[in-house]
């Protein structure tokens, strides 16, 4: 399967961002997806997933209340919609897929995408 990420790009504080992954080849449209992050010289870290029927999503906590993650199946797509973000945010931001996301939540993927950047700065 292969994963492309978009809707990078730099935004202020307390702005928003809508990233999109669209999913191509073997798509495992019944996987859950998810996403994660890396800051510069810090290690990938999970960020969001979400179950192959949208029914279950899971969130760090550094994230809770202010990202959004959902998927279009008819699509092959998944987003995340941030808000209010914060300096903090500022990272590659990337696409996971795997049977569940407890998977997901331990950084287990099936594939990874090539990133998208966020900058959060003012």
């Amino acid at each position: 399967v292969r994963l492309v990420e978009s809707g990078g790009g730099l935004v202020q504080p307390g702005g928003s961002l809508r990233l999109s992954c669209a999913a191509s080849g073997r798509t495992f449209s019944n996987y859950a997806k998810g996403w994660f992050r890396q800051a510069p010289g810090k290690e990938r870290e999970f960020v969001a997933a979400i179950s192959w029927t949208g029914a279950t999503t899971d969130y760090a906590d550094s994230v809770k209340g202010r990202f959004t993650i959902s998927r279009d199946n008819l699509k092959n797509t998944v987003y995340l919609q941030m808000n209010s973000l914060k300096a903090e945010d500022t990272a590659v931001y990337y696409c996971a897929t795997n049977q569940f996301t407890g998977q997901l939540r331990l950084g287990s993927s099936s594939s990874w995408g090539q990133g998208t950047q966020v900058t959060v700065s003012s």
